[in-house]
């Protein structure tokens, strides 16, 4: 078992600074104890989902000053609106 965010996203038209913030924030998430991965897709709709060991794993991410800069970044910039969303796993398969 594990925990995944749902991270979904509308962007405004404001490029300044948001590449190279979201390849700063997966190097740090990669950093962060209790982490597992990440998948991303970017284009009408942003939606990134990360993966954690824990919901305690996800509160010290969540609180990391770096994200949270990035996050106020993303309220007054780069998002028209966003929605997050905190899913345990308990089953995966694949092909």
């Amino acid at each position: 078992m594990y925990y995944a965010v749902i991270f979904t996203s509308t962007r405004t038209e404001v490029e300044a600074g948001y590449a190279e913030m979201a390849i700063k924030m997966v190097e740090l998430a990669k950093a962060q104890p209790g982490y597992i991965g990440m998948e991303s897709a970017r284009s009408e709709i942003g939606i990134t989902v990360s993966y954690w060991e824990s919901l305690e794993a996800i509160k010290n991410w969540k609180a990391n000053m770096e994200h949270v800069e990035a996050q106020e970044k993303g309220k007054t910039t780069w998002y028209k609106n966003y929605k997050v969303r905190i899913a345990k796993v308990e089953r995966e398969y694949e092909f």
